[in-house]
């Protein structure tokens, strides 16, 4: 993707969605860490019916030691790999409280050595959280890095470093989003929705249909964040 396109592609869907959030609920920067160690081959939606209960109870380190792995077990069931979730999210829980005061760090290598915290979710704890300049690579943005060509590469990290250097700095902030985003309601896996695509011109997928009589979304057509 030229850095013509590049600029109009990320302008177009800021225009959409100036300050998007993540869809999984939290309170605090440990809560958002925790659901996010949840939310690991889980949907965003189910983790927010279990994680209602369970932050109303536990929203520090210190009140979810005492809560304790049992009863942290009983509200993720539901979600799955609940069982090494749990004792995960137990784990990361002492360790903050050991080693960090119970406060979470904004630091790559800090958040990486916690138990169940691997690259992608510190990108997303130090974006969400502390307003880093990360890209997460889960399923939707390395296909729409791929699709797109916005940042090709045949691996999750090859994807973030590719697409991080092809992002304008003034994008990068809510780059990770955006493509979220535009991955899980208009760029979708089996038939992409080419035809209601704003920045369809700026796309270089090989097999996308000719011609498309939409030119500009609103923002009222795609789902936003919380």
């Amino acid at each position: 993707m030229s850095r013509t396109k590049v600029e109009a592609f990320y302008a177009t869907l800021a225009g959409l969605h100036a300050e998007p959030r993540t869809e999984l609920e939290y309170v605090n920067a440990y809560t958002l860490l925790v659901a996010v160690v949840l939310s690991a081959q889980s949907t965003d939606v189910g983790v927010n019916k279990a994680t209602r209960g369970l932050f109303a109870e536990a929203d520090t380190p210190e009140k979810m030691l005492a809560l304790g792995e049992e009863r942290v077990r009983e509200h993720v069931r539901t979600i799955g790999l609940f069982n090494t979730k749990a004792k995960n999210v137990i784990a990361l829980s002492q360790l903050l409280v050991e080693r960090h005061g119970g406060a979470v760090p904004a630091d790559r290598e800090a958040l990486e050595a916690l138990p169940g915290v691997g690259r992608k979710t510190a990108n997303v704890v130090l974006n969400e959280a502390f307003g880093h300049e990360t890209c997460a690579v889960d399923t939707h943005i390395f296909r729409v890095a791929n699709r797109t060509g916005l940042g090709p590469g045949r691996t999750p990290l090859a994807v973030e470093l590719a697409v991080m250097a092809a992002t304008p700095k003034r994008f990068r902030r809510h780059a990770h989003h955006w493509l979220i985003l535009h991955g899980r309601y208009v760029c979708v896996a089996r038939k992409p929705k080419c035809g209601e695509c704003p920045v369809y011109a700026s796309c270089n997928w090989p097999e996308k249909p000719k011609g498309n009589s939409v030119a500009v979304q609103t923002a009222d057509d795609i789902p936003v964040q919380q």
